[in-house]
């Protein structure tokens, strides 16, 4: 009997060089557990990342969840099962999104503070954009599941957020940005953070685990892997 494999409503394009691994990563998961020719059913929905960085920038988090929560009902009614929102920031407007709908959001922070508690994890360095890491919403989450979150300091979060918008969303993976990268990842590890937690989806363009000694948690990779195992109901 063929297994029945739940359709996945994608929205992206935040940016959309992140969008690119979950549609990829998804398929790989589904096509590892089931083999043959299987490949995820997917419904994808691609917003003007410019429309989405201008809400922020305005600290305009109403209008940025009701356009989304809008690109998740039209997934809704397309057919999705669930929501997968690939990425990180914008899980701030989440429960504003879910207004919208009569299907379940898979919350990026939610998948995340399961997999730290799977591998011990107490305390977390989190690398994100400055709203992910000075905001309380994806923090919140981790605390929930008993996670203690320390992200850089001002200067560092900062330097963060500058290669995300302007290098990483715009698909530039430097050398010079990579080693900004570790040397704050270093500064974490000596504030005692057990693990990295990578929490913008573009930053795994980056960093890799080869090149940190502490756990490396891709969120983009956790998200999309625990997407495609939701689909197949596991």
């Amino acid at each position: 009997m063929e297994k029945t494999i739940k359709t996945i409503g994608l929205i992206g394009g935040m940016s959309w060089e992140s969008t690119v691994p979950y549609y990829q990563i998804i398929n790989e998961t589904i096509s590892k557990e089931l083999g043959g020719f299987h490949s995820a059913k997917i419904i994808l929905y691609s917003v003007d990342f410019a429309e989405i960085e201008h809400y922020q920038s305005e600290d305009n988090w109403v209008d940025a969840g009701n356009t989304l929560g809008c690109a998740a009902r039209v997934l809704q009614q397309a057919g999705a099962d669930f929501i997968v929102l690939c990425t990180n920031t914008m899980h701030k407007v989440a429960r504003q999104m879910c207004n919208y709908l009569s299907i379940p959001l898979l919350h990026i922070a939610d998948v995340t503070a399961n997999e730290l508690n799977y591998h011990h994890i107490k305390k977390v360095g989190l690398l994100g954009t400055k709203y992910t890491m000075t905001q309380d919403f994806y923090k919140k989450k981790l605390a929930k599941a008993g996670v203690e979150t320390i992200v850089p300091d001002a200067i560092d979060i900062e330097i963060v957020n500058d290669v995300i918008f302007n290098e990483l969303c715009k698909g530039v993976v430097s050398p010079a940005a990579k080693q900004k990268f570790l040397r704050i990842i270093e500064r974490l590890q000596a504030a005692g953070a057990e693990g990295i937690v990578l929490g913008c989806t573009e930053i795994g363009m980056l960093i890799q685990q080869k090149d940190v000694k502490l756990p490396v948690f891709d969120t983009t990779r956790i998200h999309a892997e625990r997407a495609a195992m939701k689909a197949l109901g596991m």
